[in-house]
């Protein structure tokens, strides 16, 4: 954990984290305080490949990313120190996809410098944008030891409707999952 982090962590107050993902439903993560954010200059997107947590090497599946430009509504979480460590053993070890930065998310409450996990683009695991096609086809196919890439998906899209973010390109990549889920059960 960088000296930065680290310093946060051990200050005795709550460290904010930026859930745009998984965490806004992870059960594991939720025992502080949660507001609404924006953060802006990274948009959500399903720009990493999972060989692991949602998809195996010989048929990976796709994670999310916070990857450079536009913008992302999500959560501000205040997190304790033992839910920091957690979060950082699942995020940050391993594979290196995410690069940890502190970064200004806006909530009703003000401005929150929040822990924020970006893509990586130097990474081996990163997809970048893939056609509507490819990232459908993955997301319907793959699982690994955390689940199946259409449940991370899935739920990760009704937890942002159920906070009422409205996402379109999440929502037209599940029509299109959808779509060939249907065709491939004819």
């Amino acid at each position: 954990m960088p000296a930065e982090i680290t310093a946060l962590r051990d200050a005795g107050e709550p460290v904010w984290i930026f859930a745009y993902g998984s965490l806004l439903w992870d059960a594991e993560f939720r025992d502080g305080t949660a507001e609404r954010a924006l953060l802006h200059g990274y948009h959500r997107s399903f720009c990493l490949y999972s060989c692991d947590y949602r998809g195996t090497p010989a048929n990976p599946g796709l994670t999310l990313g916070l990857d450079r430009g536009g913008s992302c509504r999500g959560a501000a979480l205040g997190l304790s120190k033992d839910a920091l460590d957690r979060i950082w053993h699942r995020e940050m070890s391993g594979r290196q996809v995410y690069a940890a930065r502190l970064l200004p998310a806006h909530t009703a409450n003000g401005l929150r410098q929040a822990l924020a996990f970006t893509a990586l683009r130097s990474c081996r695991d990163y997809a970048g944008k893939l056609s509507l096609d490819q990232a459908a086809h993955m997301i319907l196919g793959a699982g690994g030891r955390r689940g199946t890439c259409r449940d991370y998906f899935e739920n990760t899209l009704r937890h942002l409707e159920q906070l009422g973010f409205a996402d379109r390109p999440l929502r037209r990549l599940a029509e299109r999952v959808q779509a060939l889920a249907t065709s491939d059960a004819v």
